[in-house]
């Protein structure tokens, strides 16, 4: 299975406090021991820089910018990196446009832009309501990957 991994799955496999680490850990781990690829995009380490270093209080990591650069670092190791290109942006205001998307769900109309680009179908992701009134993807829940 090659699949996108929505940012969730990325902070949840390394909160080792969250009921979700051992399922979004695992899932990774079987997904790439089975040949698959996991990719991420840019998109996915911003919103991932922004959870791990905002403060618990506000349902977030708290580790400082240099344990966020290091836990970035061993993602990239692990997984593929896709590049920004000129086409996401376009993509993403039709999608935005064509489902009257408003709010934070923006981000989310964001990742699926980065897969329609690079015939990603498949989304790893724990939130899959989300992603749900979008077409030409398919989402795979993290407990299902055996």
């Amino acid at each position: 299975m090659d699949c996108l991994a929505d940012t969730n799955v990325l902070v949840r496999s390394i909160d080792r406090l969250h009921p979700h680490h051992p399922i979004a850990l695992g899932a990774l781990e079987h997904i790439l021991s089975n040949g698959g690829r996991v990719y991420i995009g840019a998109q996915n380490l911003i919103e991932f820089w922004y959870v791990c270093t905002r403060p618990v209080t506000r349902n977030g990591l708290g580790l400082a910018p240099s344990e966020a650069e290091k836990e970035i670092g061993q993602l990239e190791m692990l997984l593929l990196l896709l590049p920004e290109v000129p086409a996401i942006f376009p993509e993403w205001r039709r999608i935005v446009t064509s489902h009257a998307v408003t709010g934070i769900d923006v981000f989310d109309a964001r990742l699926v832009a980065v897969m329609h680009i690079y015939g990603l179908t498949d989304l790893l992701t724990f939130n899959g309501e989300d992603f749900r009134r979008y077409s030409g993807i398919s989402v795979v829940e993290p407990s299902t990957v055996r």
